[in-house]
């Protein structure tokens, strides 16, 4: 079995070469946002470190990273090497997510080199395969998040503390990733530790409100056995706020995109419905599941109908129609908002039933095997990281989804190659677009 992985392992890494192979022969110029990257890198692999392009908006990690191969493998800085950064780290990704789903699945990691077929599948996720052949930091940063993580689990925390710096380098808002990477490995050690009474914390989907604020009330006193793992973290949180008196603040858009939320939560249903779906009981279960949470008794009728409320005051209050969204005619949700979300007012309103089903959803496959508090810390982190985010961009959902996605730990295997199919589907079509329907005067069309 583990020698069929690595082959499949091998084929997933030939065909990455080959789409890059294809990338670099049909777009030989930078393209979107490679036009600031780019010369950023090559100012870099020069040797002049003071050079900055003030229109950049991410740290220089993804430079460095270049520069990093540059020096040790005699890689040259062009555009094709450049990419082929990108592209070496979509070869980490498997490896990576095997340790993942082998921490929340509670399995033992399989040998070196060879990831699970679940990893391999959940690598070709579209987002990050699509930018894993352009000179962006999505897929970099990904890997690198991952990797805190993964250390943080395998209670390593000096090592997550300097894999969490790395991955600042890539994205300054990693560090909330970096403070997930330590909660989610102390709430499993805490919640299989003997004789732990101290942090309430049942399982979820039998929690209620009241466990909540149990939980809250409890947390003070598991304090001591939480605080000196923390240390490492502590230490990532100060130089990230030297690092923003240095800078005069962060590169952050003033907002409160609360929709933003709602979006993703969609996103999340569209691009995983085989992970939602495909667990003990499938869909069927789920599906009634779901209707149970939403209309199951008065009670919960009437929660939905506030629920309701509260999500249509803030997409009238909240909803930002970004320049950008509106102007450029490149991405998919430029078409997306104005043939869907503007085709009458009422539209976004029409979405809520949706958005909460699919809330629900995701609530109930994740919770099935985890306590309140584990299946809560990753909903809390994602506020911080989206509600700033002004711009519907489907890279800003990457490291949420995959995080999330990873927590789901009984998709059947006929679940597993379902997804698999759906991705490799999604990916041949957004590639095939991409190299091979540019449009005189629009351009490329991508994610």
């Amino acid at each position: 079995m583990s020698s069929d992985r690595r082959i499949l392992y091998v084929v997933y890494c030939g065909v990455a070469v080959a789409v890059l192979k294809e990338f670099n022969a049909v777009v030989t110029e930078p393209y979107m946002d490679e036009p600031f990257h780019v010369p950023q890198a090559l100012a870099y692999c020069r040797g002049e470190w003071s050079t900055w392009d003030p229109k950049i908006t991410t740290p220089p990690g993804l430079y460095m990273l270049s520069v990093l191969l540059h020096r040790v493998f005699m890689f040259k800085c062009n555009l094709n090497l450049l990419r082929l950064t990108n592209t070496l780290t979509l070869f980490a990704l498997p490896l990576v997510l095997t340790r993942l789903l082998g921490f929340h699945q509670r399995r033992r990691s399989p040998p070196k080199l060879t990831p699970s077929i679940e990893a391999l599948v959940l690598s070709s996720f579209p987002i990050a395969w699509f930018f894993g052949f352009l000179y962006y930091t999505e897929a970099p940063s990904l890997v690198s998040v991952l990797c805190t993580v993964v250390a943080a689990t395998q209670n390593k925390h000096w090592l997550a503390g300097l894999l969490g710096i790395v991955s600042c380098l890539f994205r300054q808002n990693n560090v909330i990733w970096v403070l997930y990477a330590y909660a989610a490995s102390q709430l499993m050690r805490l919640r299989f530790k003997r004789g732990n009474d101290k942090l309430h914390d049942p399982p979820a989907l039998g929690a209620g409100p009241g466990d909540f604020i149990r939980s809250i009330m409890s947390a003070p006193k598991a304090l001591p056995e939480l605080l000196p793992a923390f240390a490492p973290y502590a230490v990532v949180l100060a130089f990230f706020g030297g690092f923003v008196i240095w800078n005069d603040g962060i590169v952050l858009v003033p907002s409160f995109h609360v929709p933003q939320l709602y979006y993703f939560i969609a996103f999340a249903t569209i691009i995983g419905w085989p992970a939602v779906l495909c667990g003990e009981g499938g869909p069927l279960k789920i599906a009634t599941d779901v209707i149970s949470r939403m209309f199951g008794s008065k009670r919960r009728i009437l929660l939905t109908a506030i629920i309701s409320i509260f999500m249509g005051i803030t997409i009238q209050h909240f909803t930002i129609h970004h320049p950008f969204l509106l102007s450029d005619n490149r991405h998919f949700t430029f078409y997306i908002w104005r043939r869907v979300f503007m085709l009458h007012a009422a539209v976004p309103y029409l979405f809520i039933p949706g958005y909460q089903a699919c809330a629900w959803a995701w609530w109930i496959r994740v919770a099935c095997d985890q306590s309140l508090l584990q299946t809560l810390v990753l909903p809390v982190l994602i506020l911080p990281t989206l509600l700033p985010t002004p711009l519907l961009e489907p890279r800003y959902f990457l490291v949420p989804y995959i995080l999330l996605r990873a927590q789901i730990v009984d998709v059947q295997p006929y679940g597993i190659f379902v997804e698999g199919l759906w991705y490799m589907v999604i990916n041949v079509a957004t590639t095939y677009v991409f190299l091979y329907k540019e449009r005189v005067g629009v351009g490329r069309f991508m994610w």
